[in-house]
């Protein structure tokens, strides 16, 4: 079923629009991930066909549709939990051919879920301490002798990842389980997790889902800080200001095929998107967005 945008979305201080220097300065940089002709079969359905699209150094680049329209599965693609029938990744000139989740983490891609994935029972921290498993050292030897080099390192990602949730905005709770954190703080405590592997592209699944406009809001500007310090982001997100407010280009979707491509402003105003996402009314609310 197809969802419609939601005409919610951050308040005014929830920041710009890339600006013209700073679409030039991207239009510059070089491709960090290339997808040539990606398509997924599930049986007799065809969930993406011929899907191609680039990712630059620097970039927020927005993947919208409605429902079904194959976000997630590129996602999964991307991220090794499903291997591709067709086509291939491109990541940092480098092919990511049959490759399994975690040595696409090692790579430097990281995900969030569109449902969140957290493990409740440990605390805040030690679920970013977790996701430093892919740059640690330390192998079963280390773990069992518990020699000064493995508690350096311990030590060391403790540290890292109490300064990552001082960055997503959750150190008051870094000793909290993940399941006693509030909503807007679970979702953080993700991307914290995420930041935690360095990774290059970080791909988020819906991080606004569930999320007031304060929230949003405070996510809005997570995200312009995560691209300030040199992270280049793929967000999947329904909330359409959200998109158009820090989005420098976006990728549209629909059952499975690309059908738009392009910067935000572009992309809002096409009518194959309008009519096969947006529609009419909430593409009039989002003129003055």
């Amino acid at each position: 079923m197809t969802q419609r945008a939601s005409a919610e979305g951050p308040p005014r201080d929830a920041g710009p629009p890339v600006g013209g220097g700073a679409q030039s300065a991207l239009r510059g940089a070089s491709i960090l991930l290339e997808a040539s002709g990606i398509a997924k079969r599930f049986g007799g359905v065809q969930a993406l066909t011929d899907v191609s699209f680039t990712i630059r150094h620097g970039e927020i680049y927005g993947l919208i549709g409605p429902n079904g329209a194959g976000k997630t599965t590129l996602f999964n693609v991307l991220t090794g939990i499903y291997e591709t029938d067709d086509g291939q990744f491109m990541f940092d000139g480098e092919p990511l051919d049959h490759l399994k989740p975690n040595e696409v983490a090692a790579r430097g891609i990281a995900r969030t879920f569109q449902n969140i994935r957290l493990f409740a029972n440990l605390s805040a921290l030690e679920n970013v301490m977790i996701g430093r498993h892919v740059r640690t050292h330390a192998g079963v030897f280390g773990a069992i002798t518990r020699n000064a080099r493995t508690r350096a390192e311990e030590r060391a990602i403790a540290a890292r990842g109490f300064e990552l949730l001082e960055y997503v905005g959750v150190a008051e709770r870094a000793h909290d389980l993940a399941r006693h954190l509030p909503y807007g703080f679970q979702r953080r405590l993700e991307i914290a997790r995420a930041l935690a592997t360095e990774p290059k592209l970080l791909a988020l699944d819906e991080p606004a889902a569930g999320m007031n406009a304060t929230e949003t809001a405070a996510l809005s500007k997570l995200l312009h800080d995560i691209r300030r310090d040199g992270t280049t982001i793929l967000l999947i997100e329904h909330d359409m200001k959200l998109v158009m407010g820090v989005c420098d280009r976006v990728l549209v979707l629909d059952y499975g095929r690309k059908i738009a491509e392009g910067p935000a402003a572009d992309v809002r105003a096409n009518p194959a998107v309008i009519d096969a996402y947006l529609g009419g009314d909430i593409a009039l609310d989002l003129k003055g967005a």
